[in-house]
């Protein structure tokens, strides 16, 4: 104590008070028995029971010393929770700058889809007018060679079967090899000489079909027609029915190509799936109910 100053009355209470814990808890820190020994949960407790203990010693005996007003530091725990809420505000900002940073994403991906859409609306446009533009230059060749050919008769003193499998042989092969304006030729002129074979509404169906190429629907109707005549139990069948309301549909008659639609369910009941998923189509475009 310093000499001329005394101690306040609430400085020697508050001295007294923190004696009497350390005379009462050191004891009996010191006398409690341990019969089982300590895990680490336990030790770490001690540990700080003795510290608070060893800062409330040196209160006491500076309060002794000086008299003065004892300032007691915050515990580590609160610079602790003030160290987290730091951490916690600075992850805060980072989650408000990755958020804006999505927002940016999401929105050029918007903007590159519509123009994704928009290329593909041109290039749909373009391939339209390209696809025109070839069919009036194949129209103008066409009209430039003059009218086909007639078809030519079978030789005369021929295998009449063997002439026609011949004639049907060549068709096939003309249309396989991708030239549907032989094919069309040659099948027409099939059915104009062998209008009686087995062969005959094969050769309408295929005749049909390089018709339907050409884009005249017509003439392809009535191929259809003429092949589903007796409705046939064969593969190509099913085809042809779908083919003959695709063909009336192009003509403004959705009536009778729903018609035809309804006999293939009827007719052909076991269908392919790719058939069946055309005919559907067609059903949708004729707006059948």
């Amino acid at each position: 104590m310093m000499p001329g100053r005394r101690p306040s009355f609430r400085g020697l209470r508050l001295a007294g008070a923190a004696a009497a814990i350390v005379l009462i808890a050191v004891p009996a820190l010191a006398q409690t028995p341990m019969d089982d020994p300590l895990d680490a949960r336990d030790a770490r407790r001690v540990d700080r029971m003795e510290k608070v203990v060893r800062e409330l010693r040196d209160i006491v005996f500076k309060a002794q010393r000086t008299g003065a007003p004892v300032v007691v530091q915050p515990a580590d725990t609160d610079s602790r929770l003030a160290d987290l809420a730091t951490r916690l505000n600075d992850l805060e900002q980072s989650l408000t700058k990755l958020n804006g940073t999505l927002e940016v994403a999401t929105h050029e991906l918007d903007q590159t889809r519509r123009d994704n859409a928009a290329l593909k609306a041109q290039v749909k446009a373009l391939g339209d007018r390209l696809t025109a533009a070839e069919q009036k230059a194949s129209d103008a060749a066409a009209a430039a060679a003059g009218p086909p050919a007639a078809p030519e008769p079978p030789p005369q003193g021929a295998d009449p079967k063997a002439a026609a499998a011949d004639a049907f042989a060549q068709a096939r092969g003309l249309m396989l090899g991708g030239d549907y304006d032989a094919a069309e030729s040659a099948f027409s002129a099939y059915v104009a000489n062998y209008p009686d074979t087995p062969k005959t509404p094969e050769a309408r169906y295929w005749w049909g079909k390089t018709l339907m190429v050409r884009g005249d629907d017509v003439k392809a109707a009535s191929a259809f027609i003429g092949a589903i005549r007796g409705w046939p139990q064969t593969g190509w069948a099913p085809d042809a029915v779908v083919e003959l309301s695709r063909a009336l549909t192009a003509l403004k008659k959705p009536e009778d190509a729903c018609q035809t639609l309804a006999e293939l369910k009827r007719r052909y009941p076991k269908a392919p799936a790719a058939v069946t998923r055309r005919a559907a189509a067609v059903h949708a475009q004729a707006k059948c109910s």
